[in-house]
Order: structure tokens, then C-alpha cells, then sequence
């Protein structure tokens, strides 16, 4: 099994699996707990895989539309930002309008409480807005 994260060298690699329409959200080897919590409580199904070393990665619910499949991982990633990890998310899997709605949830949750953690995130400019994470 491959491991995008640990191949791109990010925290979280969101894409669909090829050859089926499963949202995959990839962590590095040996990812920290904290992360994969975040990721559990943002809507994610923690997946493992113990044949050989200990495999894990989240995926988001095959029950969701392809749609909500797509508004989910997307709106993970402002959370994912302001919690300080680098995320990339494919394009295949890229709903604007969710990452707007929940970059605006994430600012009046950080407006209410204290000062939030500095992202470190890598970013393209996506038809010249600065605000996108990195995508392909």
C-alpha cells in the first residue's frame, strides 16, 4: 500500500482512491494521534490495515453522495489549516463554495476563542485567489 503523505511529504493527502469513487485522507507513517483524532472529528472513518506494518488512513463515509463526499473533505481542510498541518487536496475532490463556508465557521470559532495556532500550509494560487490550499 502506498502513503501519499509520506510521498509528498504533507500531513494530509486528500484525493479519491483510482479506479473507485472512495475519498482517501492519507496521514504520514506513524501521524500522531492528535491528528487522527482530528481527522475522526471531522467526519472521517479511521481505517487500518495491519498486514505487514500498521497502515493508517482516513476515508470519509461511503454512504454520503459523491457531492457530500466532496463537501466534507473539503471543509476539513480550514480546521486541518488552522490546527497547524499541510494538507493538499485534488482537484477531483475540491468544492469551493464548502472551503469558503467552512474557512468562514473556523474564523468566528478563532474571533470567539484565543488566538488560534499560526497554519503552516502550502498554497497555489487557484485562479489567482491566495485563500486555496495547494490543489492538483
Amino acid at each position: 500500500m502506498g502513503n501519499r503523505a509520506d510521498d509528498e511529504g504533507t500531513d494530509v493527502e486528500i484525493y479519491i482512491r483510482p479506479l473507485t469513487d472512495t475519498v482517501h485522507a492519507d496521514t504520514p507513517t506513524d501521524a500522531p494521534e492528535e491528528l487522527l483524532a482530528l481527522l475522526d472529528s471531522l467526519g472521517f472513518e479511521r481505517k487500518t490495515a495491519t498486514a505487514g506494518p500498521v497502515y493508517v488512513w482516513h476515508e470519509v463515509p461511503d454512504r454520503l453522495t459523491e457531492a457530500e463526499k466532496k463537501w466534507l473533505a473539503t471543509s476539513a481542510v480550514p480546521s486541518l489549516l488552522v490546527a497547524g498541518y499541510l494538507v493538499n487536496i485534488t482537484n477531483a475532490v475540491w468544492d469551493a463554495a464548502a472551503y469558503q463556508e467552512a474557512a468562514e465557521a473556523v474564523r468566528r470559532q478563532s474571533g470567539a476563542a484565543a488566538a488560534p495556532h499560526t497554519a503552516t500550509a502550502s498554497v497555489i494560487r487557484a485562479h489567482g485567489s491566495p485563500a486555496t490550499p495547494r490543489r492538483r
